[in-house]
């Protein structure tokens, strides 16, 4: 088992006034890394597939894998294109899901629980305002108009 350390690091600098920060966090336990770099179509593609470790739903295809859903402690996509942007959408076990677009050169950062994986971590829905949280049952990803190249980072328990 290791520490992942997760730094995020913004520097500007306005009027001759620094606005730098970082704030750096520690996931303790990981023993697995999956880094890939992965081609992402104009056709919505399976990128991340979450299951529990008893699961014998295989049938799926995801481009950088599929992972015990219990494990997870910290996902990051990042979009290599120069100049077209990713769509991903998050899916959770009630079929609900939320979209965000990845620009090119921008990076997403998926929180897994400390000690739950993503179990219980994302809510999806006409409303937010009553929050009942589910389990993440897939990332999917479409790129805009021509294929991107993306990549992939897990750390996992």
């Amino acid at each position: 088992m290791a520490t992942l350390t997760v730094k995020v690091i913004e520097e500007i600098t306005l009027n001759n006034n620094s606005y730098n920060n970082e704030r750096s966090l520690d996931i303790s336990s990981v023993n697995e890394v999956v880094k890939r770099i992965v081609t992402v179509s104009t056709t919505e593609s399976g990128l991340l597939g979450f299951s529990t470790a008893s699961s014998t739903d295989l049938s799926k295809s995801y481009l950088a894998g599929q992972f015990d859903e219990d494990d997870v402690r910290y996902i990051r996509i990042t979009n290599l294109d120069s100049t077209n942007h990713v769509t991903l959408t998050f899916r959770d076990e009630d079929s609900t899901e939320f979209a965000i677009k990845v620009d090119a050169g921008h990076s997403f950062i998926y929180p897994g629980d400390n000690s739950g994986g993503v179990k219980d971590t994302m809510h999806a829905g006409g409303s937010a305002l009553t929050v009942s949280l589910n389990d993440l049952v897939d990332i999917t990803a479409t790129a805009d108009t021509d294929s991107c190249d993306v990549e992939v980072f897990v750390g996992s328990a």
